[in-house]
């Protein structure tokens, strides 16, 4: 057996007992990387660490530090009741407005599950009580995670941009960041309307009573008796706090409404702010900024930032720079274009490309979506230098599959989403997330081949 076959069964593997065993696979990978590059490719020390992403540990870690900063403080709550006051608290615009959020907090910096694991039980709470079909709004909120998770300061945009970088691969921050967004706002809008949400445009009408919140405030509750879910109540009239038109409305199910803005809070939205500003039109380090304004908050505020350190998106990072570093052994012993030589071999680059983005959306619906690009991506260097098929549009179909299907109950965010769903029948929604899983993972990579791919981007 060739050593780059061998590497590649050990990274299948590595895969398989990372989804069966529960266990991280950036140690797996660090292990394979160890036993692959000292037994097989007769690597040193040197040799094995010299694929470790030193740039991306950083914007891995800096990000995800500035953001377990925002959640410490209560800066992500304020966002969410902001959000919900935004549109009145309508309850035909809240699965959007959960989008929305979700969306924005991975544009910013986010991992996709702590984004989820944040908005979530949020969202399914108000699904429960206002009669939303919870799988339209657990699908809403994972898919806007991924909308907004390619953004150029994001950590999956700069996990891609930078294995294209790396790859020295043509690049477009902007076009991959809008695929992810248009695709997953295109499901979103399909699954909105599928599943009943043209439906709470004529949701019956609620009825306004104090639920004991601070400040005097009263919350919007459905009366069963008088309001059926999905219909009208008989009189002609509409009570308090239905919004003009019949539209239900509604406020946070549970707890105070969000509390004001503090110094910590405003200071902590500007640095979001200035982070956007910083890379975008300054061109600095995403990694370095946010270190930089995570460690100023945290001087200024250290009782709210105390925490905030083991918050880092550990396992993600220990995943990434684990699964790179076993890349990088893979490329020291030439198994990247081993394998580019194969996939191109195949004679159709177009049948080659769609099978890719297949590989990289069963795999993903079971595994990491970030392991899955950190592989496929190199693995496609090879294949892409022939320029038949446009690198750009490669890319971000590739990104897209290995993300669109984190609805999987399988997947981080789509268990996150399982597990918040309150007073549901558990097997009963674990079986639909699993089928609408299905459903994205069989559909998806071919729309997105034909869309990106076909005509050649980049």
């Amino acid at each position: 057996m060739s050593p780059e076959l061998i590497s590649i069964l050990v990274l299948a593997v590595v895969f398989v007992i990372a989804t069966t065993r529960s266990i991280n696979m950036g140690a797996l990978a660090f292990a394979a990387a160890f036993a692959v590059g000292t037994l097989v490719a007769d690597l040193d020390a040197d040799g094995i660490f010299a694929g470790f992403p030193g740039d991306l540990f950083v914007v891995l870690v800096g990000v995800t530090y500035l953001f377990a900063i925002a959640r410490a403080n209560g800066t992500t709550d304020w966002l969410v009741h902001a959000s919900i006051r935004l549109v009145r608290g309508r309850v035909a615009l809240i699965p959007w407005v959960m989008f929305a959020l979700t969306g924005a907090l991975t544009a910013i910096g986010a991992v996709s599950p702590a984004a989820v694991a944040i908005v979530a039980p949020i969202a399914l709470s108000f699904a429960a009580r206002y009669g939303i079909s919870p799988l339209l709004m657990g699908a809403m909120v994972v898919h806007g995670a991924q909308a907004g998770g390619f953004s150029p300061i994001s950590i999956y945009g700069s996990i891609v941009n930078g294995i294209v970088e790396r790859e020295k691969l043509p690049g477009n921050e902007v076009a991959l960041f809008l695929a992810s967004l248009i695709v997953n706002l295109v499901i979103a809008a399909v699954v909105f309307v599928l599943f009943g949400g043209l439906k709470l445009w004529s949701q019956g009408a609620v009825t306004a009573t104090e639920d004991g919140t601070s400040g005097g405030g009263s919350a919007v509750k459905a009366d069963p008796a008088k309001n059926p879910p999905g219909g009208t109540a008989g009189g002609g009239t509409s009570p308090a706090g239905t919004a003009a038109g019949g539209t239900a409305v509604a406020v946070r199910p549970e707890a105070p409404i969000a509390a004001h803005l503090t110094p910590a809070r405003t200071a902590t939205l500007l640095s979001l702010v200035a982070l956007v500003v910083a890379v975008l039109a300054f061109d600095l380090d995403a990694g370095l900024t946010a270190i930089t304004l995570a460690v100023v908050l945290s001087t200024a505020w250290p009782a709210d930032s105390r925490t905030a350190v083991g918050e880092i998106a550990w396992p993600t990072v220990l995943l990434i720079c684990g699964v790179l570093t076993y890349v990088g052994v893979l490329d020291e012993m030439g198994t990247i274009t081993w394998a580019g030589e194969g996939v191109s071999g195949i004679g159709v680059p177009l049948l080659a490309a769609v099978l890719l983005c297949y590989i990289g959306a069963l795999v993903s619906a079971f595994a990491s979506s970030v392991g899955i690009m950190g592989a496929l991506i190199p693995l496609a260097v090879p294949f892409l230098a022939q320029g038949e098929i446009g690198a750009v549009g490669m890319v971000a179909a590739l990104a897209v599959s290995a993300t669109v299907v984190d609805v999987s109950p399988f997947s981080t965010n789509g268990a996150l989403v399982l597990a918040a769903a309150p007073d549901v029948d558990r097997e009963r929604f674990f079986r639909q997330l699993m089928v609408y899983g299905g459903i994205v993972v069989a559909a998806v990579p071919a729309v997105v081949w034909l869309v990106l791919v076909v005509p050649g981007w980049g």
